[in-house]
């Protein structure tokens, strides 16, 4: 009976070993033909649509609303009263998170609620260039998120590819700057040059996965240009 005990315990250790490789490979491209083919993403009728309350960026003249969806089974969620079931984004100073659907803008003073985009994305991070605004007056937003269905699954998740856009703080001019079917690694802003810089790998040896051997590309874009476009330069 023991030796059977310890059988069963080699067994499930074994069976999670072997989901923990399959999930750590899954490939966060799958190349077809034409492999900048875009999937659409079937609507989850299973999900519904919510809206947090709104936050207001300090010193700009506008309310942000992050949209997301949770489950429509009303078992899975905490109760109305506590708040929380009903909550699809953090705020820290300057950046809202999550894993939001849109984000819609009011003007104050006006009625009209607007989309940031009508297009299928997955917005993890939103966050306001206050040292900008400050220097320069211009008010931006910086967004990562998956705009593609990358490894054909059927879904929009962090497992797709991340990428990286610009918009004004009113969610106007909201452009990608990031080249597709490059992976945004990271991005910072350098006040002192009014310019953005970020690094993208590419997948070179085409396996699916982003990973050591591949090539790492560096941009930086002027923020005060009236068009944004990524410029690629090599430190190395």
């Amino acid at each position: 009976m023991k030796k059977r005990a310890i059988y069963i315990v080699l067994l499930t250790g074994l069976v999670l070993a072997s989901c923990k490789k399959e999930e750590s490979t899954k490939p966060k491209v799958i190349y077809e033909n034409n492999p900048k083919t875009k999937t659409e993403v079937p609507e989850d009728t299973t999900q519904i649509e919510i809206a947090d309350l709104p936050v207001h960026l300090s010193g700009t003249n506008f309310l942000i609303y992050p949209i997301g969806t949770v489950t429509s089974d009303k078992k899975s969620l905490k109760s109305y009263d506590s708040g929380t079931g009903y909550t699809v984004s953090n705020y820290s100073e300057y950046q809202i998170t999550g894993y939001l659907q849109n984000l819609k803008f009011q003007e104050m003073g006006k009625d009209t609620i607007y989309a940031l985009t009508d297009k299928n994305i997955l917005i993890e991070t939103a966050t306001y260039l206050k040292t900008i605004a400050d220097k320069s007056k211009k008010q931006l937003m910086v967004y990562s998120l998956c705009d593609m269905d990358t490894n054909k699954d059927n879904k929009l998740d962090n497992s797709d590819i991340k990428s990286l856009y610009l918009s004004e703080v009113s969610g106007g001019n909201f452009t990608k700057i990031s080249v597709d079917f490059q992976e945004l690694i990271d991005w910072n802003v350098i006040e002192a040059q009014n310019k953005l810089f970020f690094r993208t790998t590419e997948d070179t040896n085409k396996n699916g996965q982003f990973d050591k051997e591949d090539k790492v590309h560096y941009f930086f874009v002027n923020l005060l240009e009236k068009e944004w476009k990524a410029t690629e330069y090599k430190p190395i």
